[in-house]
């Protein structure tokens, strides 16, 4: 794609002047936080080569959790924000195509006799889970028995399924390997439920023309191998380059 876009499109993307990103701190695949407070990873990479293309300084903003980030859409307080495309966030948000995608499984706890994903949507069942998170979401969709028990904050859903009572710990797989690991006895479930999509998102009254250059930015990203660069130049495990639209 062309580095430069219209001054109709830098306009409306970046009314500021300043490109906005906002990214979700919670995905450690996507964004880290060093003592200082700076933000860097995968998603601020790609929201500054956007900002570069545009040819505007960019801003980093970074929200603790992915529902705080898609509520600050309402309040105008990003530009571009880097979060899982989910049917409930795009009233207000419109999405790129998907530029990495992570999947999401079970970690059930010691002594569980559940050996396969579809085990676990059943009367009964008891599923500890991140509030709001993109699997949240899906789950809330998709499940017909089993019963979800919100917690705020990744963190937190581990402690509360560690502190025992649940049939079952929803996550994406990289962060389940790593609870698997601090939880002797528990065990991580083979396969899927979904695969997280992670994409671009705009707020709704930029127009056509925005969600456009935005979509096809994200198509050249992955296209180019920038995405696959910011992987490994994060070295990060557990993200996978989307296909093409």
């Amino acid at each position: 794609m062309s580095n430069s876009p219209s001054e109709s499109v830098r306009a409306a993307l970046a009314p500021t002047g300043t490109l906005r990103v906002g990214v979700n701190l919670s995905n450690f695949l996507l964004t880290a936080r060093d003592a200082q407070g700076n933000i860097s990873g995968v998603a601020v990479d790609i929201g500054r080569e956007l900002g570069r293309r545009l040819g505007v300084p960019v801003a980093v903003t970074g929200y603790d959790t992915p529902g705080l980030l898609g509520d600050a859409v309402a309040q105008n307080a990003w530009d571009i924000g880097f979060l899982a495309d989910e049917p409930a966030r795009a009233k207000l948000i419109t999405f790129s195509p998907a530029y990495v995608e992570i999947e999401a499984t079970y970690l059930v706890p010691p002594g569980s006799n559940i050996q396969s994903v579809e085990e676990v949507d059943r009367a009964g069942m008891r599923i500890c889970v991140s509030n709001r998170s993109a699997y949240e979401l899906y789950l809330t969709r998709a499940l017909k028995h089993a019963e979800l028990v919100r917690i705020d904050g990744v963190d937190n859903s581990f402690k509360e399924f560690a502190a025992g009572g649940y049939d079952a710990l929803a996550g994406l797989k990289p962060r389940l390997i790593k609870d698997e690991k601090a939880m002797s006895g528990s065990r991580m479930l083979p396969g899927r439920f979904t695969a997280v999509q992670q994409a671009a998102g705009t707020p709704k009254d930029r127009g056509d023309a925005v969600a456009a250059y935005v979509r096809a930015f994200i198509e050249d990203a992955k296209a180019s191998g920038l995405v696959a660069r910011a992987i490994a130049d994060n070295r990060v495990v557990g993200l996978a380059v989307a296909a093409p639209a």
